[in-house]
């Protein structure tokens, strides 16, 4: 395939619809980068050589230029000694000259036509590349989290993960048997009076005295 032909190619192609059809998207949007990134340096170095023929060519066009010149000199010479023969082969030389420098011209101006579609086309890769990469960091930043998502789930939906839950609960129970022990310990013991249990046995003892008083009183009436 021709340089111009995969050009237009690539400048017509539609990057979304190309990685919506492909199995690895990241594989194919390398790719479609790659090939933007060759054909833009094939590019380049076509407009390079448009250039470096056109410098060639006017050099050329200047040289017949002077030649051109030179025969009208020549000519206007042939003609002022009366010699007519003479001024006339300078004139047709003249006018090879002239010729030869008209078709130049045309040259550079299909050139210049060339080199106008080569900035086009540059312009428009340029556009198309700069879109390619923006995609390729959006895909693979979502590529990234989507393998780091997977990772995750299959960490956590793994076997050790399982086993350390396992471990886990062994230890709860454990720590649940302990904690019974020590309450089943508890039950029956003298613990330390509070202060309140204090002052609510003194309340008690003095209803006590006081209820023994009212009990001695009553005897003495009666006795």
């Amino acid at each position: 395939m021709g340089i111009f032909s995969r050009t237009r190619d690539i400048i017509a192609a539609n990057v979304t619809d190309l990685l919506d059809q492909s199995e690895d998207p990241a594989k194919m949007i390398r790719m479609i980068i790659l090939e933007m990134e060759e054909t833009l340096v094939e590019v380049r170095a076509s407009a390079a050589r448009t250039i470096a023929d056109q410098k060639e060519l006017r050099r050329h066009i200047n040289k017949l230029e002077t030649l051109e010149l030179d025969w009208t000199e020549k000519a206007q010479l042939a003609l002022s000694k009366d010699r007519d023969d003479l001024a006339k082969a300078a004139l047709v030389e003249k006018r090879k000259a002239t010729e030869m420098s008209e078709q130049l011209k045309a040259e550079v101006d299909v050139l210049n036509d060339a080199l106008k579609a080569s900035e086009k086309d540059i312009q428009k890769l340029q556009k198309k590349l700069a879109d390619a990469r923006s995609r390729q960091n959006g895909l693979m930043t979502r590529l990234e989290s989507a393998e780091n998502r997977v990772k995750l789930r299959t960490m956590y939906n793994g076997d050790k993960v399982r086993e350390a839950f396992s471990r886990f609960d062994v230890l709860e129970k454990r720590v649940d048997m302990t904690e019974g022990h020590a309450d089943a310990l508890a039950i029956g013991t003298d613990e330390p009076k509070t202060l309140g249990d204090e002052i609510a046995a003194l309340e008690s003892i003095d209803k006590v005295d006081e209820e023994l008083e009212a009990m001695k009183k009553e005897m003495k009436k009666k006795g």
